[in-house]
């Protein structure tokens, strides 16, 4: 497309998203809307970011760039592991990017069931604060032609045509005084291809679930206090920017975990 994309100014808005899987790729359809009673916890601790993190972390990707809040965007809630239902006739088992996603998770995030901000009965083997955002970079295993031009970070990150550059980029959603952190890890809702509104200044294009332009997982909405559908406001953020929180602790998928785990060992070792 012959679209040179621009940074956006700190002051401009854009909204959320919701998705579902179809053959590889997620479909125009909805998800269940999760409507779960109210629930107790043993720590809900309010981690807020002032600035940095105050570990000593190196980028992992790209440079700091100030991405702006797309505000007041429907969030819809989905979970790995979702089954088929009359709103969502096709099972989240896989994402956009993961064919054995539910595998890879260690099984389903189950919304009802809850430990703190993880499923209960297992310890999930990646992040559980995840999201999906309705624009896919791959499509049939070749990364898109407008992907060079529309995502900010691509060049900083691109390794080989079809691996996904947006896989695991750390967002931030906030509702009220609440924020949290989480990773893109599918796409959607309703949506597969409009980086106009995920990268630009476009709200989310008009849909049955209040116009939802975010899906965000149990653990999200378990920490930022959602309903099965709420309003919140989300940016992306560069990995050095996550600051502590439970959105830190599990998943090999999890680039602060990981690279703090290694400055870790390296520290331990000197």
């Amino acid at each position: 497309m012959g679209v040179v994309f621009l940074p956006l100014s700190p002051n401009a808005q854009a909204d959320g998203c919701y998705y579902h899987h179809y053959y590889g790729y997620h479909d125009a359809r909805s998800h269940t809307v999760f409507h779960g009673r109210a629930r107790r916890y043993d720590t809900t601790p309010e981690f807020t970011s002032r600035g940095h993190s105050s570990d000593n972390l190196s980028p992992l990707s790209g440079n700091l760039e100030v991405f702006p809040w797309r505000s007041k965007i429907a969030a819809t809630v989905f979970w790995i592991g979702e089954q088929a239902a009359e709103n969502n006739p096709i099972p989240n088992t896989e994402s956009a990017w993961d064919s054995n996603w539910m595998a890879h998770y260690g099984g389903e995030d189950d919304p009802a069931r809850r430990v703190n901000f993880n499923p209960a009965g297992f310890i999930p083997k990646q992040n559980p604060f995840y999201v999906a955002l309705p624009y896919n970079d791959v499509d049939d295993h070749h990364t898109k032609l407008e992907a060079s031009k529309v995502i900010p970070w691509f060049n900083d990150s691109f390794v080989k045509d079809g691996q996904s550059v947006c896989k695991g980029r750390w967002v931030a959603i906030r509702r009220g005084k609440r924020t949290c952190y989480a990773q893109w890890e599918d796409v959607g809702p309703f949506q597969i291809n409009h980086w106009q509104y995920v990268f630009g200044n476009e709200r989310p294009r008009a849909n049955r679930n209040q116009d939802a332009g975010i899906d965000v997982s149990p653990a999200v909405r378990d920490y930022l206090g959602m309903s099965g559908m709420d309003l919140c406001d989300w940016k992306f953020v560069s990995v050095y920017e996550v600051p502590s929180g439970p959105w830190t602790l599990y998943g090999d998928n999890n680039t602060v975990a990981n690279w703090r785990r290694k400055t870790g060992s390296a520290i331990a070792r000197k």
